[in-house]
């Protein structure tokens, strides 16, 4: 018998949670470029934030099939909550430095990427919990996730603006205990071994395991070669040339939650429709026009600082367009991943995909130094489009196709032959959830 509760309680952990992560993206570059007025300083908190991050969230996979996604989920964002407030309690003492800022923004790294790597191995079992399509759960996903982006936005500029930077991430500590209550009361706890999981096996063979299934799926490979270059594209826009831009023209902090929230807003629109449209949409021509949208035409907004209405206008259709992305991508995805694996492979492509973000902010700040705001927007905005041509030249982006992919059998790893006698022969895996 299906049931709605483990959904609800993922979704209003999720919306929290990227409403939080939001305003920590505006508090953190702006308390740094207003306290120091340095561009380069920007970029390396940024780095020392992200940067754990994404290895944490890689190397975190096997845990989380081991002790099960609601577990990490859980225990990450109820640590998340007295490191992030850390930094407010700090500044009120006056002993936030960047010599203390830096050490905690790795912290805040390392606890928050073990956190969103549970969240997503929770999405395939939450989807048969509620006997849901995969395209229907992982669009519903994408809307509660630019809904909190949008939320994120808005509140962070008001509140940054306003009471500033530190006491906004008393919010963002707020967020994740939420979050982790959520989790914690409403998803059930998963039975690893009920997934074929060999709790015998060691951290790196199932480590390897998850990346020999990765690098074999062609599909895969594609997908995180084009995320992880257009998150750098992204991440050196939003966290610094954006606000840069705000900074220099004088607009203030305000005005960068207002057009990220801009953006935000109608792709809420975009993921609902994904999500109502999913099963007859077709998907790789979809995926494509949302990626060219919202590219390169974002990206000459601020280098040319075109009026506000044609601003409004560019950000609404590039935002609707992007809301289409995240589930075509969620449910491609999901579909080729065994049960078994979903932890490890799910972590692994996304950090992949995260791998260059901690690069963002310095490669933002380096085209600054070396060629001022507007070329170093526009040189942004080029190599973005390039990048989303991706799909009209590599072959395995054709598998996108409506016909839904299995997941394949998990790779045999080679261990010893005394570690293979004591091991019990694996579970067949379950195949992909239906649509």
């Amino acid at each position: 018998m299906s049931s709605r509760k483990p959904f609800v309680g993922l979704a209003v952990a999720e919306t929290f949670s990227v409403s939080g992560t939001r305003l920590a993206q505006i508090a953190v570059p702006w308390l740094v470029l207003t306290t120091t007025g340095s561009v380069a300083w920007t970029g390396i908190v940024g780095f020392a934030e992200m940067l754990p991050y994404v290895a944490a969230k890689a190397l975190g996979g096997p845990v989380v099939d081991r002790v099960g996604a609601k577990r990490v989920a859980v225990t990450a964002d109820s640590c998340s909550v007295p490191i992030v407030a850390l930094v407010p309690v700090l500044h009120w003492l006056g002993w936030l430095h960047l010599a203390v800022l830096v050490p905690i923004a790795v912290l805040m790294g390392l606890v928050r990427g073990p956190s969103d790597g549970a969240k997503q191995a929770l999405v395939p079992a939450v989807a048969n919990a509620a006997g849901l399509p995969l395209e229907r759960v992982t669009g519903i996903s994408g809307a509660i996730e630019r809904l909190g982006g949008t939320v994120g936005a808005a509140a962070a500029g008001a509140v940054v603006a306003f009471v500033g930077a530190p006491q906004a991430l008393l919010i963002n500590a707020f967020t994740f205990a939420v979050a982790a209550t959520c989790i914690g009361l409403l998803v059930p706890q998963s039975d690893p071994s009920a997934d074929g999981r060999d709790a015998r096996s060691s951290y790196l063979v199932d480590l390897r395991a998850g990346w020999q299934f990765l690098r074999g799926d062609s599909v895969l490979v594609g997908i995180t070669i084009m995320v992880s270059l257009t998150n750098l594209l992204d991440q050196a826009w939003s966290a610094l040339l954006l606000p840069v831009w705000a900074h220099d023209t004088g607009r203030g902090a305000g005005v960068v939650g207002l057009v990220l929230a801009a953006l935000s807003g109608p792709s809420i629109l975009g993921s609902l429709t994904a999500a109502a449209l999913g099963e007859r949409l077709p998907r790789l021509p979809v995926y494509l026009a949302g990626f060219l949208v919202v590219g390169l035409p974002r990206f000459a907004l601020f280098a040319f600082d075109l009026p506000v209405w044609v601003m409004t206008v560019v950000l609404t259709v590039g935002g609707f367009l992007s809301g289409f992305c995240n589930p075509v991508l969620g449910a491609v995805i999901f579909e080729r991943i065994p049960a078994p694996l979903v932890g490890r492979v799910s972590a692994l492509s996304t950090s992949l995909c995260w791998s260059l973000i901690p690069f963002g902010g310095l490669l933002g700040g380096v085209l600054v130094s070396a060629v001022g705001l507007r070329a170093a927007v526009l040189t942004t905005g080029v190599a973005y489009f390039a990048v989303s041509l991706m799909p009209l030249w590599r072959r395995s982006f054709r598998e996108f196709g409506r016909q839904s992919q299995h997941a394949r059998p998990v790779p045999r790893v080679k261990v010893s032959r005394a570690r293979r006698m004591r091991r019990p022969a694996p579970a067949a895996p379950r195949p992909a959830a239906r649509r």
